[in-house]
């Protein structure tokens, strides 16, 4: 029958056009995905061997991710192991050009590698620095936008391998400083195929802990590739973007993966770490008491000193005899009373000798004066002052005017001064 449908064509062309009806024969999907597979490019690759097994010149490996769990099974031919420098090792890093390759008869997808080269420790380096100087420029280490450690956190997180020496470090240190320190501890690998993926897993959910105040990511030395998954770009981004102040602790002084370049916080070991994320409380109870000691001190000095100056005021004299201020004030009233009084007297008397003397040169010139002295003031009937004879004719009425008393005449004659 399936002669028949290739002869007259009836087979469908293309997996979409396949139904339950007219289904594809398994061999016809089986091999269109060799034809597929194979005629992918070659490229490189880069992994840890987990295994390698040498058989009749070949090389059967199976080939890990550094960073997640995902392998494939490589296959080196004979004629590709003798131009190889040296067979590969189980836990070794490589790189490779493969290409894929699909094994129809039992649908096994594996790698034919061509070329197999170990990864050194200066590729290994010059890589890191090539992502180092990425980050950088990104502005990931950028110091104002670390964040600062809380004085006393709430509670810690630490992100180390399972009963570590780190783990051990960061907790007893930590808790000898500070005894009611609280811990969230995550363990996880810290190195390996799996340390980055669960390192980030942990990282993330200690972030997103409301009750965590700050995170520690601990491990103790080892050698630059034990180190590698804290250079990871994965991590150090998850690190970047958490808003929980994170401080690295990885291995000693001189391994500085990139971790450190953009955690909020380097600390050079586990220990450091400790001492860092918490206060210690002897050190603390020392400065209070010292505090305290100062403030004591400067309280009973100031004391000391407003008592001196308040013996030293009531020891002056305006104090100490008040009433001798009252008594001074006093004599000084009395005093300037009398001086006044004085000066009154002398300017009443200068007063009444004025008026006297200006009584005596008004009387002086008063007509009532001239009167006295025998003259006479001459009157018209009018009241007008005679002054000229020709103003009084004959038979004119006058008013004599004298010292005492009045006389009224008549005029009987007159004559003019020119008359003579």
């Amino acid at each position: 029958m399936e002669q028949a449908q290739k002869q007259d064509g009836s087979l469908p062309r293309t997996a979409a056009a396949t139904t339950p009806e007219n289904p594809w024969p398994l061999r016809v999907l089986s091999d269109k995905l060799k034809i597929h597979i194979e005629n992918s490019p070659e490229s490189w690759v880069e992994g840890q061997l987990l295994e390698a097994n040498v058989r009749n010149g070949h090389a059967y490996l199976v080939m890990r991710d550094v960073d997640a769990d995902q392998s494939f099974s490589v296959t080196v031919w004979a004629s590709v192991m003798r131009s190889l420098d040296m067979p590969p090792e189980v836990g070794s890093r490589v790189v490779a050009r493969v290409k894929p390759s699909f094994y129809a008869k039992t649908g096994r997808l594996s790698l034919n590698a061509f070329d197999l080269r170990p990864v050194g420790l200066g590729d290994l380096l010059a890589r890191l620095e090539r992502l180092r100087r990425a980050l950088f420029d990104e502005g990931l280490f950028d110091p104002a936008r670390k964040l600062p450690l809380p004085l006393l956190p709430n509670r810690i997180g630490l992100i180390t391998g399972r009963d570590s020496d780190a783990e051990k470090d960061v907790v007893r240190n930590a808790s000898l400083r500070w005894p009611a320190v609280a811990f969230d501890i995550r363990n996880t690998a810290v190195q390996g195929v799996n340390a980055v993926s669960e390192v980030t897993a942990a990282l993330r959910e200690l972030d997103a802990n409301p009750d965590v105040d700050v995170i520690i990511i601990a491990r103790g030395g080892g050698a630059l590739e034990d180190l590698l998954p804290f250079s990871s770009e994965d991590l150090v981004r998850a690190v970047a973007a958490c808003s929980t102040p994170v401080i690295s602790a990885i291995g000693h002084e001189a391994d500085r993966p990139i971790l450190d370049d953009v955690a909020d916080v380097r600390a050079s070991t586990p220990t450091d770490a400790a001492k860092r994320v918490v206060p210690d409380l002897a050190e603390e109870l020392a400065n209070l008491a010292m505090a305290r000691n100062r403030l004591d001190r400067a309280v009973r000095g100031n004391v000391e000193r407003e008592a001196q100056r308040l013996a030293s005021l009531r020891a002056r004299p305006v104090l100490a005899n008040p009433e001798s201020m009252v008594q001074l004030r006093r004599e000084d009233v009395v005093r300037l009373g009398q001086r006044s009084t004085l000066a009154m007297r002398a300017a009443l008397t200068r007063g009444h000798d004025s008026i006297g003397h200006l009584r005596a040169q008004v009387r002086a010139l008063s007509p009532q004066q001239t009167l006295d002295r025998g003259y006479a003031v001459v009157q018209l009937d009018d009241g007008g002052i005679l002054r000229s004879a020709a103003d009084a004719p004959a038979g004119a009425g006058i008013q004599v005017r004298l010292a005492r008393g009045r006389l009224a005449a008549t005029v009987t004659n007159s004559h003019s001064p020119e008359e003579g």
